[in-house]
């Protein structure tokens, strides 16, 4: 079995950790299409070409790493560059160097492919501007309404944001790839969550994405005196949202699987002062799940909970939807392959979802896609404390070699 090195995939991982790194809360700070962002894809271009492979940048401002010629379909090694604030080095970036290293292995083994090879950095995964920009943009999911409407949460436009950084947003439109020209996709990643770890299970398969829908739910009643309201007689916002709260285990219970998660992820108060009955609470639940008709459930569950809560204290209640996002499911033939692979050199390995997003969701649909996950130290992500062991990168690396190699010989 050819072997990925681990030395090499360990210094382009730590390099491209020195881009937008912050040395006061050791986070990483590669927000999409910021500076940094944009330096780390120049900077990933210069070491490839110095490699011998061929780089492109296309119009969303992803970054193409190719070895062999486009005469058949490609099998594509993808993640992302781009980073949350105060990020860690792995998210995403694994995915990418990875792909990376195994483009170096097959060139230095002269490895003979019937398939051509590509590793795609995409742009703008972590939803900066509300979507997975770089993966939409090669399926062929955007439209030039949301390109020019979508905004980060300080107004920022998307397309403001390419203009900036040199690029023509409409040009997104020209990077989707025919579904013909894909052989199939895959993905490595940090597991961001403790399961792995905590079963010692160090490679993970993975069999989909969560569906996951947003609201922005407004529960409205009377702001008035902290000490001269009595509190039987008050519409008080905030008691509103605390017992929706307190339901939110009872509707999993109820209407959701192992698998449901339901969060209240960021909360504001109005007038928001100490001395005053909140009379406005404005809150974001996130829902997610593997089966769509549990998604639903669990929303009309929301819905009818926040109804009866609402009349209770005296609230008005509104929400809207922002997104819903319908669950995603990796090819079984991919499933099996990874599964093979890990048996073949020894391996355990669990068959899992992903809560989270990833950009192999986009090419479910189009091509065989398979994601593979490797454990997460405590299960933290998105946070300078992110870390994975070296011996789990090179397993995963190794197995995304393995499987690359099946799928492109």
């Amino acid at each position: 079995m050819l072997e990925v090195n681990l030395p090499r995939l360990k210094e382009s991982l730590l390099e491209l950790a020195d881009i937008g790194f912050n040395p006061i809360d050791k986070g990483i700070y590669r927000s999409g299409f910021s500076d940094a962002d944009m330096a780390g894809r120049r900077w990933l271009m210069q070491v490839a070409e110095k490699d011998g492979f061929s780089t492109e940048m296309d119009g969303a401002g992803n970054v193409w790493l190719g070895l062999g010629e486009l005469t058949k379909p490609a099998v594509i090694i993808g993640s992302h560059l781009d980073s949350v604030p105060a990020g860690g080095m792995f998210d995403g970036s694994l995915g990418v160097m990875a792909g990376l290293e195994v483009l170096r292995v097959v060139a230095e083994n002269n490895i003979s492919l019937q398939y051509p090879l590509r590793v795609l950095a995409t742009a703008e995964e972590e939803g900066r501007f509300g979507g997975m920009f770089g993966a939409q943009a090669v399926t062929g999911c955007l439209t030039p309404e949301w390109i020019l409407s979508a905004h980060d949460a300080d107004d920022v436009f998307l397309a403001d944001a390419m203009r900036a950084q040199g690029l023509n947003p409409m040009d997104a439109l020209d990077a989707a790839w025919p579904p013909d020209q894909i052989k199939a996709f895959l993905e490595l990643h940090i597991e961001q969550g403790p399961v792995l770890e905590s079963e010692d299970i160090p490679i993970g398969v993975v069999e989909g994405v969560s569906g996951v829908f947003k609201w922005i739910v407004h529960l409205k009643g009377k702001a008035d005196h902290a000490g001269t309201a009595p509190m039987h007689m008050r519409s008080d916002a905030f008691m509103g949202l605390a017992d929706f709260a307190h339901e939110i285990q009872r509707i999993i219970d109820e209407d959701g699987t192992d698998k449901s998660r339901i969060t209240v992820g960021k909360v504001e108060l109005i007038p928001g002062y100490p001395h005053t009955v909140p009379g406005e609470a404005i809150f974001t639940i996130v829902g997610r799940d593997m089966d769509e008709e549990v998604m639903r459930e669990l929303a009309t569950a929301c819905e009818r909970a926040l109804r009866a809560i609402a009349r209770r204290h005296r609230l008005n209640f509104e929400y809207k939807e922002v997104s819903w996002l319908g669950p995603r499911y990796c090819s079984k033939s991919m499933i099996a392959l990874m599964e093979q692979k890990a048996a073949a050199r020894g391996w355990s390995y669990k068959r899992m979802p992903s809560g989270a997003g990833h950009d192999v969701q986009f090419f479910s649909g189009m091509t065989e896609a398979g994601l593979i996950f490797i454990p997460s130290v405590d299960g933290v992500s998105h946070a300078p404390d992110e870390w994975s062991h070296w011996h789990h990168v090179e397993m995963g690396a190794n197995l995304l070699l393995d499987c690359v190699l099946a799928k492109a010989s």
